[in-house]
């Protein structure tokens, strides 16, 4: 009977996390790969607590919480993967509370590993223009990967909001384009010149690459901004292909397109733009997101004294 019973409540606590997984679709807003994750970490939690004979969420203590932190370490985890495994069981247990499936939430102040937080990686800005002008002009993919580039460093999008614009977003009168971001708030954000230029290139090669695709596109594919080689909506990893395809090509060291975005804030901020106005262009909800790039700065800043003063 007791086995019996156990297997009732080891289910219960699946059902917790299937039901916080399922909130957390429908009122969060979560990306399908970030979803995937919770539910990939949960799971492992779940596995782990059956091995140790909790059944029951209200058998989740601080105590057996510390001691799966213990066997993630032991197992050699990296601390950034303990820190993501804990926040994910941290919000379920929350969740949990919430609907009163708790009393109380004993992972309210449960330690994660301290993360080391490296700075950006930021290209010079002739590193930034070289790269942006690799792209051939003369046919229609180059045209693209141009515009893909002067975006991604003129305007400091996120490659997910790059590859989310459609055609509507575009104003090249004004000359900026409208960015749905993170939590779905949208942000206008001003075009460079040079990205203005590579834009209208590429909208009169579009119609070239559009063909390609005939009428089995979606509406999304048709509204799309930028388009693939098959004339449907470019995607994020598409991106970081036609980056690492110029790059390899020209054996210069490995870029990522958040680079460009880290590089586009740490210039500003050296010209002299103010935090509060990088923030509004980075679309950050928190100032202390941002600030990173002032210590990109000074870095740099120590770096140019450092080669530079006789006495340094």
């Amino acid at each position: 009977m007791a086995e019996s019973g156990q297997l009732v409540s080891q289910k219960a606590l699946v059902r917790a996390v299937e039901g916080f997984l399922k909130a957390a679709r429908a009122e969060r807003d979560l990306s399908s790969n970030t979803l995937a994750a919770y539910g990939g970490d949960l799971d492992q939690f779940v596995a782990w607590a059956r091995r140790h004979e909790i059944a029951d969420l209200d058998q989740i203590d601080r105590r057996a919480l510390r001691r799966y932190v213990a066997h993630m370490s032991e197992r050699g985890l990296a601390r950034r993967s303990i820190a993501r495994k804990t926040s994910a069981l941290r919000s379920m247990l929350r969740w949990s509370r919430l609907h009163s499936l708790i009393e109380t939430n004993p992972a309210e102040d449960l330690a994660a590993p301290k993360l080391d937080k490296p700075l950006p990686k930021v290209l010079k800005a002739s590193e930034a223009a070289w790269l942006c002008e690799l792209p051939p002009d003369d046919d229609p993919l180059g045209i693209r990967d141009r515009a893909v580039l002067e975006v991604l460093y003129g305007s400091g999008l996120r490659v997910s909001e790059l590859c989310g614009l459609d055609l509507d977003d575009l104003d090249l009168a004004e000359n900026h384009v409208t960015v749905m971001g993170k939590g779905r708030k949208q942000r206008r954000v001003p075009l460079s010149g040079p990205a203005a230029r590579a834009l209208s290139a590429y909208l009169e090669a579009r119609a070239s690459l559009s063909e390609r695709a005939g009428d089995t596109r979606t509406m999304g594919d048709r509204h799309a901004l930028f388009l693939n080689v098959r004339g449907t909506r470019l995607g994020p990893r598409s991106v970081r292909r036609i980056l690492d395809r110029y790059v390899d090509a020209e054996g210069a060291r490995h870029v990522n397109p958040h680079a460009l975005r880290h590089s586009f804030a740490t210039h500003l901020l050296d010209n002299g733009a103010d935090l509060r106005t990088v923030q509004e262009l980075l679309g950050h909800e928190s100032l202390a997101t941002t600030q990173i790039y002032t210590h990109v700065s000074t870095e740099r800043l120590r770096t140019v004294y450092e080669q530079s003063h006789p006495r340094a």
